[in-house]
């Protein structure tokens, strides 16, 4: 059954060029697109000139730049793109404007990492072109040349140096940083390690041997290499103009460093101009690439297949579906392991992007869980739930080729609703830390995503004593922040019965627990739960360096109902604030702007007594430094 229905499907492919090839023709005749907006966002950046202008950093760009986040040198970021583990490295690519803080002129930035938290800045790796701008895509690794993208290989394991392979003169052709910029970035080059020099990514591996990913001292640790492959990696992405978006292909000779797009560009494109964001994925079951891409308008998730990423053929639709708002972006397919069930047990997650609409204002993501059987997605249930509580995580892709198959994604931590009036001015646009998912039924028996931040405890230095086991009504303990550093707080704790000579009022009828970050100038960021209602509250409303119409101030998330006790990991990095509640089952992610450092770390309780089951703050080590830049 499985080859029939491979061999209808190349017969439809193969159609399906014939008749995209037309559709290219008719467009270029005169074709009119469907009279619908390209996007939800405006995007100003596009008004100014195409070049390069003067950026004078301010004291604000300084004081939000967080320490373990990953954000642009200069200009916007927004969505994440191309995320692929090639076997050495961690891409990074990202929706970026180099020429100034606001969305437009998109092209694709690059970044690459050993531990997802340490980052190499590279060069931009697509750029804006004649035919539109570079908007959201994918990454995956062709390894057999299936594309058939890649020069045939001259030896099948050529030895290093003995066979000058096409990899290694693109990488002769690459210009080398400037020596001012090769003199900053130069430590001990044993630390970086031996690569094997017979891998496809070659020129990449080239370039950060000359420039290692390590910012300090200390030895970055690799992982183990790819085997030599026919193919490489390959980006699937959207060229836009405000007439028509189409999907593109491009090539990379060098493991990532640099992307050729292919000359049959666009492999797909159905005459709209709100048809972007492709997801593409390797479904071995069916033998073929899926793509996922929305129909944004529309509020559809359209999947396509693929034998060579260059054919595609349709293959069915999902949605409308769960909330709507404006436009669908950014989908991602993924299978995720159910936790605590059959070893080995995974469902399909969809998820898709609502700009703007989502109910806490503007951008969100929202997930399903259900089956996918290579052609049709098919939710499990009517359910359909958030990946966040708060409003700033939005875009969310998830990593290929992840060692032992897990999940882990990175989202854009903004939102669109004021992410182009944000206070730091030469730089805008942060992505989360990464993020491990599996699914894990809830108190109901519904299955839910659970997020937690991955690997983060590598970055933990030794923590601040803070000894603390019980907090009686109306009292509170605190502690130094240290200056200027990334912390993460763990905390187990339950709140006891309440007395019944304690007043009710404003205080919780059956007791609060707050963590309070604050200052000697009385701005306060707030997260507490409250025993009654057994919910939990993020509060950013009392700080005072940014004011927005739509920058809201509380969040809110129900936690186990009738459950006193709450586990907390909070990670805060300048201008981030990421909650992970309850192992995960309930995440708040918050952009913060103090006026002044928060300097104070105060743990309270109210009407009731509070028994602290685990207490821990670390300091995280810095990661992106970016002091350079100013």
């Amino acid at each position: 059954m499985t080859v029939n229905r491979r061999m209808v499907l190349g017969s439809f492919l193969a159609a399906g060029a014939l008749l995209g090839g037309r559709a290219r023709a008719a467009a270029a005749q005169g074709g009119s697109a469907p009279a619908q907006p390209n996007n939800a966002h405006a995007e100003p950046g596009n008004a100014a000139a195409a070049a390069p202008q003067p950026v004078h950093e301010t004291l604000a760009d300084k004081q939000y730049r967080p320490n373990i986040h990953f954000s642009p040198p200069t200009g916007f970021m927004n969505d994440p793109n191309g995320l692929i583990f090639d076997g050495h490295y961690y891409h990074l690519y990202y929706q970026y404007n180099p020429f100034g803080p606001y969305a437009g002129h998109v092209h694709w930035g690059h970044a690459v990492s050993t531990d997802l938290y340490t980052w190499q800045d590279l060069p931009i790796a697509i750029r804006e072109t004649e035919a539109g701008e570079a908007y959201s895509g994918c990454a995956v690794l062709d390894r057999d040349n299936r594309s058939g993208l890649f020069p045939p290989r001259t030896q099948e394991k050529p030895q290093p140096g003995s066979v000058e392979t096409a990899a290694q003169k693109a990488a002769q052709l690459f210009p080398s940083l400037p020596e001012d910029e090769q003199e900053r970035r130069s430590v001990d080059r044993q630390a970086q390690g031996l690569l094997d020099e017979t891998s496809t990514n070659t020129g990449l591996l080239k370039q950060l041997n000359d420039h290692p990913v390590s910012r300090d001292q200390s030895p970055v640790p690799m992982a183990p290499a790819l085997p030599p492959m026919a193919g490489g990696l390959v980006a699937i992405y959207t060229r836009a103009t405000p007439q028509r978006q189409t999907q593109y292909v491009a090539w990379s000779p060098d493991g990532g460093l640099t992307l050729k797009d292919y000359e049959g560009n666009p492999v797909l494109d159905i005459g709209h101009n709100s048809f972007r964001d492709p997801k593409v994925i390797w479904h071995a079951p069916t033998e073929k690439w899926v793509m996922v891409v929305v129909r944004s308008r529309e509020h559809k998730v359209s999947f396509y297949g693929s034998f060579d990423l260059k054919h595609w053929m349709h293959l069915s639709d999902f949605g409308p579906s769960g909330i709507t708002g404006v436009d669908y972006e950014c989908p991602a397919l993924a299978e995720v392991e159910v936790e605590g069930e059959t070893p080995g047990e995974k469902r399909w997650v969809l998820f898709v992007s609502i700009n703007p609409g989502g109910p806490q204002g503007g951008s969100i993501t929202q997930y399903f869980v259900g089956q996918f059987d290579g052609e049709r997605f098919t939710p499990d249930d009517t359910i359909v739930d958030l990946t966040d509580f708060g409003k700033d995580s939005y875009a969310l892709q998830t990593y290929e080729n992840m060692p032992g198959n897990q999940t882990v994604y990175v989202a854009w931590l903004d939102n669109w609703q004021y992410c182009e009036e944000l206070p730091n001015k030469s730089w805008r646009g942060i992505m989360t830390i990464p993020r491990k998912v599996v699914l894990r039924r809830d108190t109901s028996g519904w299955l839910r995503i659970a997020q937690n931040p991955y690997r983060l405890e590598a970055l933990r230095q030794p923590a601040i004593p803070f000894a603390l086991s019980r907090l009686e009504p109306q009292s509170s303990r605190q502690v130094a922040l240290p200056t200027g550093e990334a912390v993460e707080l763990l905390l187990d704790v339950s709140l006891e019965d309440r007395s019944s000579n304690l007043p009710d009022g404003d205080q919780g009828r059956a007791g609060r627990f707050v963590v309070v970050f604050s200052n000697r100038q009385g701005e306060s960021l707030s997260i507490g739960f409250d025993g009654f209602s057994c919910q939990l509250w993020l509060d950013r409303s009392n700080l005072h360096g940014f004011s927005h119409p739509f920058f809201t101030g509380t969040f809110s998330s129900a936690l186990v109902p009738g459950s006193r006790r709450v586990s907390l990991r909070i990670v805060l990095d300048a201008c981030t604030l990421e909650v992970f509640a309850n192992e995960g089952m309930s995440v708040g992610t918050a952009l913060i702007y103090p006026a002044n450092p928060l300097e104070t770390l105060s743990l309270q309780v109210t009407n009731a007594a509070a028994v602290i089951h685990k207490v821990a703050l670390y300091p995280l080590r810095q990661t992106v430094d970016r002091m350079e830049q100013g």
